[in-house]
């Protein structure tokens, strides 16, 4: 069989031309399968971007725990008891839960005046303080533009130092100032710069994250007379260790420390990260299957159109393919130019469809990004170019399986009633 055989290729595109309405709709069938499949691929890719920058670089294998008021009565303490973890908490989390890998203790800082709380010369703003330990940075990063994040020094020595986001930076700064090495007044105290920080998020938490100062936690605990007060818990879990295991050894404790009711289930607030994370993991590998199997049958039906289409074109030429046996033509050399018709309308039009809608799915990417577009849940949509290539390989050989039917059915035919037919 010669595949490069200059008289077998003109006489597959002189088939082609006798009809090319009906060429053109079973071309178009195939064309319209792999388009579809790249689009949903490509907006599926977008969903899942968008979900996962919109958690920056959060630590999927996080936890945050804060304090609620008490719904059971225990050990004399009535029920509706308001508390607060405290310092030794931290300790005692870090001594009893060795799986926990990173703990950070946060505080926010009030707003005594209920105004403006940030002051530098004439400007000022109203934004919200954070007391963070050098830990928070590792769980929820943030991404530093100038300077440096909290330290364990800023810590231990309790210094009057900040880290500023962009945002309290555009408001506090002029556009081309070095904010690093500046003071700013805060609740009345004076505190130096030492870093410049944004948000790795896409989101409206991105703006909330841009418009906080971050302060050493220990400095906001006696800036604001919190005495040993944490507001609420940043922990992350080992390697192989779940989240959900840590969650509830944590729980536990706190609740044995603060004379909680071991059932109830309200007084401590949650949330598990990882386990929020898994479900929009099983989410996005759903919708992604259930692209494949609308994409898939979508390019059955193209493909079913192709084997119809051969069928028809057999049909018309049996009286020339029963020439074709009389003078001597194999079955193998009739099957595979009946084959290679199918392969030939399958892969050319499959590879226009993949060719456009990668194409589609780059220009909606690349206006995103020109227009700076806020695409919130949607973000960088694309089409791994690895899968691109199988699903054209698949259909190529779908082509070839498409017209094996057609060409056992030229070849079943004989030599004699081939030529008999009208």
């Amino acid at each position: 069989m010669k595949i490069f055989d200059q008289d077998r290729w003109q006489e597959i595109f002189s088939v082609l031309k006798k009809n090319k309405l009906r060429t053109f709709f079973t071309a178009f069938g195939v064309f319209w399968g792999i388009f579809m499949l790249i689009i949903m691929l490509g907006s599926g890719k977008g969903l899942s971007n968008g979900v996962k920058t919109g958690m920056g670089d959060m630590a999927t294998n996080s936890m945050f725990m804060w304090t609620q008021r008490t719904t059971v009565p225990f050990k004399g303490f009535p029920r509706g008891r308001f508390y607060n973890f405290n310092n030794g908490d931290t300790q005692a989390l870090i001594d009893n839960i060795p799986e926990i890998e990173y703990i950070a203790p946060r505080i926010q800082g009030y707003n005594r005046s209920g105004d403006n709380n940030v002051v530098r010369a004439e400007r000022t703003g109203n934004f919200r303080i954070q007391g963070d330990y050098p830990e928070y940075n590792l769980i929820d990063p943030m991404q530093m533009l100038k300077g440096r994040f909290i330290n364990n020094l800023d810590i231990a020595d309790e210094r009057k130092v900040i880290v500023i986001g962009q945002r309290v930076y555009e408001e506090m700064f002029e556009p081309d100032e070095n904010p690093i090495g500046e003071y700013v007044r805060i609740s009345g105290v004076y505190f130096k710069v030492v870093g410049l920080c944004k948000s790795k998020k896409n989101d409206q938490q991105a703006e909330q994250e841009n418009q906080q100062v971050f302060m050493p936690f220990t400095t906001l605990q006696k800036t604001y007379n919190y005495g040993d007060v944490v507001g609420w818990y940043s922990i992350t879990a080992k390697k192989n260790v779940t989240v959900s295991t840590i969650e509830e050894k944590a729980k536990t404790l706190m609740k044995q420390r603060h004379s909680i009711a071991p059932d109830d289930d309200r007084a401590i607030g949650s949330a598990n990260v990882e386990e929020e994370f898994r479900k929009m993991t099983n989410l996005f590998s759903g919708i992604n299957t259930l692209i494949w199997i609308v994409g898939i049958g979508t390019l059955l039906a193209g493909v079913v159109g192709v084997s119809n289409i051969m069928m028809i074109i057999v049909k018309e030429r049996t009286k020339e393919i029963g020439i074709q046996r009389a003078l001597g033509a194999s079955p193998a050399s009739i099957i595979s130019q009946i084959i290679t018709e199918s392969v030939f309308l399958t892969a050319i039009s499959g590879y226009i469809g993949l060719v456009i809608g990668v194409v589609l799915v780059e220009v909606v990417n690349y206006m995103l990004i020109s227009m700076n577009a806020s695409t919130g849940m949607f973000s960088n949509p694309s089409v791994d170019f690895a899968v691109a290539i199988k699903a054209l390989v698949v259909l190529v050989i779908s082509g070839a399986v498409a017209g094996m039917i057609p060409a056992n059915r030229a070849v079943s035919i004989k030599p004699i009633d081939a030529l008999r037919s009208e």
